[in-house]
């Protein structure tokens, strides 16, 4: 569906997106994730057409953006991260007028009301958008993306300022639409990812460091070697005792008190399961163990490890 091939875009002698190739099939939804000042936002206005690349090509459905940009630009809504709305018309108003400007051949009524209530603001629809709060006006914006019902819909940082109860109401809009598009969600934000999309692809400094289904980085990084632990003990010298042991990498204390237990976090290095080791140390001493459980590696922990194994924290 989304084929690119060696784009870069430079401004000045500095290389915002650098040579990079990727391929979105249909119907998959893909979080591109990288932090600010990585490449996103400008690979997106390449992909959409709204920025020229210094070399490379982008095909939406075997379609030459920069080659056939009218007909390309057809299959694609595009949310940027601050939407372009009107904020003296109504929501209706403005609709209409995004419905126009896209020359869609749907019945306006019905189509516009369908819309509306995808993204649920069929009840703000006759309301004037400055009046709107931030969650609706992103709402309005996902609207505007979706009218014409494009194959590929792309955001850019959809849930930036938003309150959390804001944040899961646009999740959930995403989630859905991911059902009958090809989705793209720029974002420096990880958990949004973790919540919505089965794809990465991960860019830093315009290169691209990862492009992997979400649920196969944790095996493209290696084993995870960490837990939690909970024991009950005079935390200092627990501490102590845990740290000698051999393999143990590192140890933190981990929340608050319970009773005479505090949990630990406990990492280790190679492939020994070291669990054996610190239950008979642990018992020499006579402090019982009370919980014990694998953490799961974030998406945090593995950015933070594809940009220090590629360099990119130099």
């Amino acid at each position: 569906m989304i084929e690119i091939n060696n784009l870069v875009r430079k401004f000045g002698n500095k290389y915002a997106v650098d040579d990079i190739s990727f391929l979105i099939k249909t119907g998959e939804i893909v979080g591109f994730l990288g932090p600010n000042g990585a490449g996103k936002s400008t690979t997106m206005n390449m992909i959409t057409g709204y920025l020229s690349p210094t070399s490379g090509t982008v095909k939406v459905d075997n379609i030459d953006v920069f080659l056939e940009p009218t007909k390309a630009k057809k299959k694609i809504g595009f949310l940027p991260e601050q939407p372009p709305l009107y904020i003296d018309m109504t929501v209706w108003e403005y609709l209409s007028f995004v419905f126009d400007l896209k020359s869609c051949e749907f019945n306006k009524k019905a189509h516009l009301d369908e819309v509306c209530d995808l993204v649920k603001i069929a009840d703000v629809k006759n309301k004037l958008i400055r009046n709107l709060s931030k969650g609706y006006k992103q709402r309005v914006g996902i609207a505007s993306a979706i009218i014409g019902n494009p194959e590929i819909i792309i955001f850019d940082e959809p849930t930036v300022g938003l309150d959390p109860k804001q944040i899961i109401e646009v999740r959930n809009l995403l989630r859905s639409l991911g059902k009958d598009h090809t989705v793209i969600l720029s974002t420096h934000i990880l958990s949004e990812v973790q919540a919505i999309c089965d794809r990465i692809i991960i860019i830093n400094e315009g290169k691209i460091i990862a492009d992997e289904k979400t649920s196969h980085l944790n095996q493209t990084l290696g084993q995870n070697n960490r837990f939690r632990v909970k024991i009950a003990g005079p935390s200092r010298e627990v501490l102590n005792l845990l740290k000698g042991i051999h393999s143990v990498t590192r140890v933190t204390q981990d929340g608050a008190r319970d009773g005479d237990a505090f949990t630990y976090i406990i990492e280790y290095s190679g492939s020994v399961d070291i669990r054996k080791m610190i239950f008979t140390a642990l018992a020499s001493k006579g402090w019982p163990i009370l919980a014990m459980e694998g953490v799961e590696i974030t998406l945090e922990d593995l950015f933070i490890k594809l940009v220090d194994a590629k360099g990119g924290n130099k």
